[in-house]
């Protein structure tokens, strides 16, 4: 926009993003970054995020439809990464890992030094789940609790400092 001043100036005024049309084209958004380190999975965990697929196909002709280019962009962006996270996933069968020993897909039961007892899940990054009590096998944890035994006492190093468990079950 062009403005002519009483002494023959010319001004450019600068409109603001408010004013534009929502049908814009928005700013590109970044990819999500895949994880260098192996894409660990449940079985059911994998189906899950499968079964998220065609809803996200859905939302991207819904959006499209709308015209809402920074809604298609967004789906689009998340159906890609899931789509590759379907693609690079490594299923792990828990009924096949070492009974006795705790690794990816048992169930574990500890008992902290305070006696208080939990439960957890170790499970893929994608199916993790804190409040659920599925934890990723990469999580601070999983790592002290991978390999031990019912009986064994680890220490798992947190933010809020160490704490011993001791492991009750195991099951897969």
């Amino acid at each position: 926009m062009r403005l002519e001043t009483s002494q023959g100036r010319r001004h450019i005024a600068v409109m603001s993003r408010a004013f534009t049309k929502e049908t814009e084209t928005p700013a590109v958004l970044p990819e999500r970054i895949a994880e260098p380190h192996p894409n660990y999975v449940t079985p059911q965990g994998l189906e899950k995020l499968r079964a998220r697929i065609p809803t996200l196909q859905q939302e991207l002709l819904d959006a499209g439809s709308r015209g809402d280019n920074a809604a298609q962009q967004a789906i689009a962006n998340e159906l890609r990464w899931l789509e590759a996270r379907c693609a690079t996933a490594i299923a792990i069968d828990p009924a096949r890992q070492p009974q006795g020993r705790v690794a990816f897909g048992a169930k574990v039961e500890v008992e902290d030094d305070n006696g208080d007892v939990s439960r957890w899940r170790i499970v893929g990054e994608d199916e993790a789940d804190a409040g659920a009590g599925s934890v990723s096998w990469r999580s601070p944890l999983a790592r002290a609790l991978e390999g031990a035994c019912i009986g064994d006492t680890v220490t798992w190093v947190r933010p809020a400092g160490p704490r011993e468990l001791t492991v009750r079950a195991i099951a897969y």
